[in-house]
């Protein structure tokens, strides 16, 4: 990874919103090109719009890293991909080489799908080793663990967050963005409160106003995907101070200790 590209995605502490500007906002934002209908000049024109608004990555389909890597070679912005998408349900050994040739091609971080069923199964060994398999396959890239939160209890989250601690990786996620529901800022806030501040959390699914992705923020996500990112950058330049204080608003009276 070019070393300019590394620092800028380095953060992995939760963000403080009172300080945000549009810079910080969009830098935090993975522009999602996942969509299975997309066509090359759909994935050419997401490339434009990340380019445009300096967004952190690119997490496009695993056939068009290539493209992605290419249009992006001189901008700010990282090529990522996802890894046994979407569903985890992969062998291991396929997870872990499609894993190793995206790294070859330029990805820059992966989006790595934990087996679900296993982990509703109760199989937390599977899951622990795969996963660690795979992150020390590829060091040192960095992995964001999708956990696809829809589909398990607030314990399996907890469990889950844990293994993803216990691999090394280095964000956790909450969902594809194709399960049931989108994200939480109460399940972000589970996660988070997990696996501390050295361990990343990226909020997906249903991220598509600058609302919803500072409530994501404020919950503790360091990292957030979104399709609606040239909306997301238009609403910061027409309200941002305002939407900015009205979400730290939000987070005091959350945080406000209850009189006995």
């Amino acid at each position: 990874m070019r070393q300019p590209l590394k620092v800028r995605l380095s953060n992995r502490a939760p963000l403080d919103i009172a300080t945000l500007d549009e810079r910080t906002l969009m830098g935090c934002i993975d522009h999602s090109l996942l969509k299975p209908e997309l066509t090359r000049a759909d994935v050419e024109a997401g490339c434009d719009v990340a380019i445009e608004w300096e967004t952190a990555t690119i997490c496009c389909r695993p056939a068009d890293l290539p493209l992605v890597v290419s249009r992006l070679r001189r901008s700010v912005v990282g090529p990522t991909t996802v890894i046994g998408f979407p569903h985890g349900a992969h062998m291991s050994q396929i997870k872990e080489r499609e894993a190793i040739v995206a790294v070859d091609q330029g990805a820059v971080e992966l989006d790595v799908v934990i087996n679900i069923g296993a982990m509703r199964s109760g199989d937390v060994g599977y899951v622990r080793d795969e996963l660690a398999s795979l992150v020390y396959a590829v060091a040192p890239t960095p992995v964001k663990v999708i956990l696809e939160t829809a589909y398990l209890t607030p314990e399996e989250v907890e469990a889950a967050c844990r293994i993803a601690v216990e691999a090394r990786a280095s964000f956790v996620k909450n969902g594809t963005g194709y399960s049931p529901r989108g994200a939480e800022a109460g399940e972000i806030a589970l996660m988070r409160r997990v696996v501390g501040d050295r361990v990343g959390v990226k909020a997906a699914g249903g991220v598509r106003t600058l609302d919803a992705m500072l409530s994501m923020i404020g919950a503790g996500a360091c990292r957030v995907g979104a399709t609606a990112t040239a909306t997301i950058g238009q609403e910061w330049r027409v309200r941002g101070l305002e939407a900015v204080a009205s979400a730290v608003a939000v987070e005091f009276e959350r945080d406000r200790p209850v009189n006995p």
